[in-house]
């Protein structure tokens, strides 16, 4: 493995080669000519390692992966979080909903990678063995055991509760003087690979399967489909078909995966389109229950207040 130089991540020196600029701070800005944004990479120690991206490339541009890490590296994607999805792109869009990615194994280990033209992410990674040192004196979960142990290739989505969504605006906005940044950032990368353990020690399975990349594809075309249509509630038996598995494996990945059954997490995006609609969108109750695909309003009503919390004239209101 290449030894970094200060801190900083290869790909994040060798990105830079190819947009003919250097690395200054652990932060690369993107040169006019070739788009606009930054990105900011740190190795905290052999453990533990974060790279920033928010940027836009005019084209996409292919890397060498040199990167050889030994051991096992868990790794967490944080994506749609920075703050100005917040007044441009709205976060609650589904489609804008921030959320984390947590894999076993890199989903792309070719000898090179794709660096995609739009990239608004954080990526943590950090070697299991350290992560179990951690819980040497404690019994880990089923969730924990697998996470850390030689289980096959697993791959989790979490959506980000806005607790967890505050770390992540303090490592993007926060302003540490340089002495201490590197301390900050490390314990902010820590906290939030702990919340996020936390979080998926509360899933209810305790057997998991696992993962090809083409279950993985499948699973995320039918999510993504389902998301983008939230007036017409899913049907089990036409997205099995449509991902080419059978209803049991779909069903089985697609809470390993999300956490949540099929219905349930449409459910819950549809609720929050509802949220949106009625607040910023400024649509009546009935006009939102009727464009989500309710035709009885008293059970679009009971169903909004079992997810937010209030009625949703109440709702619109406050």
């Amino acid at each position: 493995m290449e030894v970094e130089q200060n801190g900083v991540p290869n790909v994040l020196i060798r990105f830079a080669g190819l947009l003919n600029t250097t690395v200054s701070g652990h932060r690369l800005d993107i040169p006019q000519e070739f788009g606009s944004g930054y990105c900011a990479g740190f190795v905290f120690n052999d453990h533990l390692r974060m790279l920033i991206s928010d940027y836009e490339l005019n084209h996409d541009l292919l890397i060498e992966n040199t990167e050889k890490r030994p051991g096992k590296i868990l790794f967490f994607k944080f994506q749609k979080i920075f703050p100005k999805n917040a007044a441009g792109l709205n976060r609650t869009r589904a489609s804008q909903t921030p959320s984390v990615l947590i894999a076993t194994s890199r989903l792309n280990t070719e000898d090179a990678f794709t660096i995609h033209s739009n990239t608004e992410t954080i990526n943590i990674e950090v070697d299991t063995a350290y992560l179990a040192g951690l819980f040497k004196y404690t019994t880990p979960s089923p969730v924990l055991q697998k996470l850390l142990g030689d289980a096959p290739p697993l791959l989790f989505e979490q959506l980000l509760h806005p607790a967890i969504q505050n770390i992540v605006d303090e490592i993007v906005t926060e302003k540490v003087q340089n002495s201490f940044r590197l301390f900050f950032l490390r314990i902010k990368a820590e906290e939030l690979i702990c919340r996020l353990l936390i979080e998926l020690d509360k899933r209810s399975e305790k057997q998991f399967y696992p993962l090809n990349n083409r279950d993985i594809q499948a699973i995320y075309k039918i999510r993504d489909a389902m998301i983008m249509k939230l007036s017409e509630p899913p049907l089990i038996a036409i997205l099995s078909a449509e991902a080419g598995m059978s209803p049991t494996k779909l069903k089985r990945l697609f809470k390993q995966i999300f956490g949540y059954s099929v219905f349930s997490y449409y459910q819950h995006f549809r609720m929050k389109e509802a949220a949106r609609l009625l607040r910023q969108e400024q649509l009546s109750v009935s006009e939102t229950g009727y464009r989500l695909g309710f035709t009885n309003l008293s059970h679009f009503t009971r169903i909004f207040e079992e997810h937010v919390g209030m009625k949703p004239k109440a709702y619109s209101r406050a």
